[in-house]
């Protein structure tokens, strides 16, 4: 990997949530979430894209005061209003795929699966290679965020999200700060202005990032945003 500066000037910050703005037993950096609320009202609009259901994804938005359109279940879903929600994929494939996968493979659902409405989220109790030889014959794709493991149609993604996300704030992917740490952040990072993961990434995210930072999720963002020139701290 060799480090690049933007490819455009940035315009916008497309973060995961795991991981990214919260450690990995799941605790939200606080610190972060005020630098980003400030960022994006201050007209740097932040893109909150996660594979976690919308029901957690929108009361952390509202919670820490963010306005853009978030991406959640790993793009099946785009939340623009209460009145817009956009679903990307159906819910059945993956779930006729889970049918069929647990004749072979004992998995195991996530206790928020109740919750989700484009895809089957799982344990992470296999590796996605395991899983491979029998979710390709059914038609859905398997991604492995560092938390669960995912199943969902060809036609979700992050990245078609956040290309539908931002064409209502007049840029694109090619246009943000993309920070991600799981397989399912790759196309956005290969696509972003700049990528950012974080030391404890899995290996794919690391690879596809222009940018690895030194400390680990929310005070690596802080650490990539001073960076590349978008929040200046005085540390004087």
């Amino acid at each position: 990997m060799s480090e690049k500066i933007p490819r455009r000037p940035i315009r916008g910050l497309i973060v995961d949530v795991d991981g990214t703005l919260t450690t990995g037993a799941r605790r939200l950096n606080f610190e972060t979430a005020k630098i980003l609320r400030e960022l994006d009202q201050n007209g740097l609009p932040v893109i909150m894209a996660t594979g976690n259901v919308l029901p957690i994804a929108l009361a952390l938005h509202r919670f820490i005061g963010f306005h853009a359109p978030i991406i959640a279940e790993n793009g099946g879903l785009v939340y623009f209003s209460e009145e817009k929600v956009v679903h990307l994929a159906s819910r059945e494939v993956a779930l006729r795929a889970y049918e069929e996968l647990r004749k072979h493979v004992d998995v195991r659902r996530l206790f928020t699966d109740r919750w989700r409405e484009t895809e089957v989220a799982l344990e992470p109790s296999h590796g996605v290679e395991e899983l491979l030889p029998w979710v390709e014959k059914l038609g859905v794709r398997v991604e492995n965020t560092g938390f669960a493991i995912h199943l969902f149609e060809p036609s979700a993604g992050k990245l078609p999200a956040a290309r539908m996300a931002l064409k209502s704030l007049g840029f694109d992917v090619e246009d943000c700060l993309v920070a991600g740490d799981g397989d399912n952040d790759v196309e956005l990072l290969e696509n972003a202005s700049v990528g950012v993961s974080f030391p404890a990434a899995l290996p794919s995210a690391k690879k596809a990032a222009d940018y690895v930072t030194k400390n680990s999720d929310g005070e690596g963002l802080i650490e990539a945003l001073e960076h590349f020139g978008i929040l200046k701290i005085d540390r004087s």
